[in-house]
Parts: C-alpha cells; structure tokens; sequence
C-alpha cells in the first residue's frame, strides 16, 4: 500500500499530531471538501496506521508510524531542524544518530566529505553518509521495520562500549510528566543508552512533538544538553526549560 499522501491529508496528520484528535465538523471548515472526501482521506489515514477513526471524527494513533510515512509530515520543520543540528557540529567530533526522519535531516544536512565520525544504528542515515563520503560506524542489531533502525542487545552493548561529543536523537514526543518518550522499547534503551555516553546529548524535534507521550520514556527534560525544534514553544515550555536549565534551539 502506497504511503504516499495528498496536501490536505499531510495537514490532517499535522493537526491530529498538534491535537490529539479531530471532527469531520472541524474539517469541514479547513478545506473545501465534502463529508465523504474527508472520511475517504480519514479512512486511507488510518489505513496507513497514522489515525483510528471515532464516531464524527477521529483520534492520534499512539502506535509508531512507519518511517516513509512519517518522512511526509512537517518536512519543512524537520528540514530546519536538521539544519540547526548540523551548525552544532565541530571538525573533528564523532556524533551518533540515531533512527528517524528528523534525525535523516542531520544526515542530509552534513556537508559532503565533513571531517567528523559519526555512529548510527539507521540504515537510511548511513546511506545518506555514505553518498557525502563521510567516515560512518553502523552499529548492528535487530532491524526494527518502522525506523530501519537496529535495536536490541547488540545494538546497546555496541553503544555502551563508545564514547562521542554530542548524540542526536528524535523523539515520539515530550511532556511535562513523562519527559523524552518514544513508541518502541528497543528504541527507547538506545537512545537512554546513546545519551549516557555522549558529553552533549541534543533531542531533535519539531513542534508536533510538545505535549505528546509515548509508552516508553527515555529521559527526563533535565538529563539532556539541548532540545532543538522548528518553532517557537509557548511560553510554558520556556519556563519548564528554564527550569530544567536545558538549552532551547529552534530557527
């Protein structure tokens, strides 16, 4: 099944992903469709796993959303992000990124040939640093499908015997009680392993991510270096950071 969507599809999973849930009454006065377009495109959502339809409506699914779907949504953001993240890096460094499309945006951003190492356990992430030439480590392990990412024993034991300047890691979502969480439990030991071992550790996030939980949480606000995002937080989130005494980046 084709993952591939139209504009006003990408708009509902934004706002699903911003909100939580939405009405087909709500829709109705975004774009200028009928009922049964907006149910058609609520149905090839949910299809897709991204959505579960409600009676009028539909709700987030909480359920880890394939990577090539996810690659569609908010690229623009993810594309800053990723932009941000690359400023951060300094000739010389080895930096780890892990699995995800924000993530995929540090890859593309690198310049071709940048003099750093970099670890990761995503397969798409080492293509990309394949292609600039860039010396790439690819920890091994158990191929999660919904990140082409590796996880499991191998993957932690391999993190947990190296040492890098800064770790860059995405995120299912960030709350004020459960912190850094991510759908997978594998990909959750990487990143809390990835952030022990790293001076520096930055979450790469863009806005959708404020408010949102996931089953498995990873770190709190204050165990990592900086957040990095697409947007501007509310002025709540700038509280909390500055109480957490964690850097806020966003463009």
């Amino acid at each position: 099944m084709s993952a591939r969507m139209n504009e006003r599809q990408k708009q509902i999973v934004n706002l699903l992903q911003s909100v939580g849930e939405v009405k087909i009454t709500e829709l109705k006065e975004m774009f200028p469709v009928t009922d049964m377009t907006l149910r058609r495109d609520l149905e090839k959502l949910e299809q897709h796993g991204m959505l579960r339809r409600t009676y009028g409506g539909a709700i987030l699914n909480s359920k880890e959303l394939a990577l090539p779907v996810r690659s569609t949504v908010n690229m623009p953001g993810k594309e800053r992000v990723g932009q941000i993240a690359v400023s951060l890096v300094n000739p010389g460094e080895s930096i780890f990124i892990d699995s995800g499309s924000t993530t995929l945006q540090i890859a593309r951003a690198l310049p071709d040939k940048a003099p750093i190492t970099v670890v990761t356990n995503a397969i798409h992430v080492a293509a990309e640093l394949s292609e600039k030439q860039i010396p790439t480590v690819v920890i091994g392990g158990v191929l999660l499908e919904t990140t082409n990412g590796m996880g499991g024993t191998v993957a932690t034991e391999s993190i947990s015997r190296m040492a890098f300047d800064k770790a860059f890691l995405g995120t299912t979502g960030l709350s004020r009680l459960h912190g850094f969480s991510n759908a997978n439990m594998l990909e959750a030991e990487i990143k809390r392993v990835a952030i022990s071992r790293a001076s520096e550790s930055y979450i790469v996030m863009d806005n959708t991510k404020f408010d949102h939980s996931a089953l498995f949480s990873f770190a709190k606000l204050d165990e990592v270096h900086a957040v990095i995002t697409n947007e501007q937080p509310s002025e709540e989130w700038k509280a909390a950071f500055r109480e957490a005494e964690v850097e806020i980046r966003y463009s």
